[in-house]
């Protein structure tokens, strides 16, 4: 029998790492997986239906929000984002774990709809060295740094609610702590009935 997978939920402020850690996981574990999101935009130039997103109209989308649908969703400015439930239950059937990186909003959605998965919040060491990723990354205007560093602030209050806070300092160990933290949840009691009983029946057989 197929051992199910595990959904992480990885969140943390714009410029704490969470792609990178997030690329460098999967090419440790390969069993691990993007959750493919779904929307109302339009494609652009080279996405694909069903690997960069599921494209929707909004009639459609509004149809399965009334039907519990997704694992989270949002409406950003006129489209609709959201991670279609089927599609994360099929992954996790066939045994893949999938990585969520969203944010803190769509992360307690999440854990209203599927508290069994494991909720990861990264962040950087300090404000100081937040502020100097964002403006070494030379892709936002100081107006829009500011937004997300003062956004950074607050959602920090929220972090509590999360199973796990890793400091991403030196990128090379917030990598192995994520992944001792989802070798650790592969070997929880909850996680392994089924492998309990026929090592129990193994046992007793003997």
């Amino acid at each position: 029998m197929t051992e199910k997978g595990i959904l992480i939920v990885l969140s943390g402020p714009s410029g704490a790492g969470k792609g990178t850690i997030c690329a460098a996981l999967r090419k440790e574990m390969p069993n691990l997986v993007y959750s493919v999101s779904m929307t109302t935009r339009a494609p652009r130039v080279g996405e694909e239906e069903g690997v960069s997103y599921f494209f929707r109209t909004k009639e459609e989308f509004k149809e399965l929000i009334a039907e519990d649908a997704f694992l989270e969703y949002a409406q950003v400015y006129d489209n609709y984002y959201g991670t279609p439930k089927s599609h994360v239950m099929k992954l996790l059937e066939e045994g893949k774990s999938v990585i969520l990186e969203i944010d803190i909003q769509g992360a307690m959605q999440v854990k209203d709809r599927f508290s069994d998965a494991v909720f990861i919040y990264i962040v950087p060491p300090s404000l100081d060295i937040l502020s100097n990723r964002l403006r070494d990354r030379g892709t936002d205007a100081t107006d829009v740094i500011n937004k997300r560093l003062s956004k950074a602030s607050s959602e920090l209050a929220l972090a509590h609610r999360y199973d796990y806070i890793v400091v991403n300092d030196v990128l090379e160990d917030a990598v192995e702590k994520v992944a001792s933290i989802l070798r650790a949840e592969t070997c929880k009691i909850k996680r392994n009935k089924e492998k309990i009983q026929d090592i129990y029946k193994n046992y007793t057989n003997d």
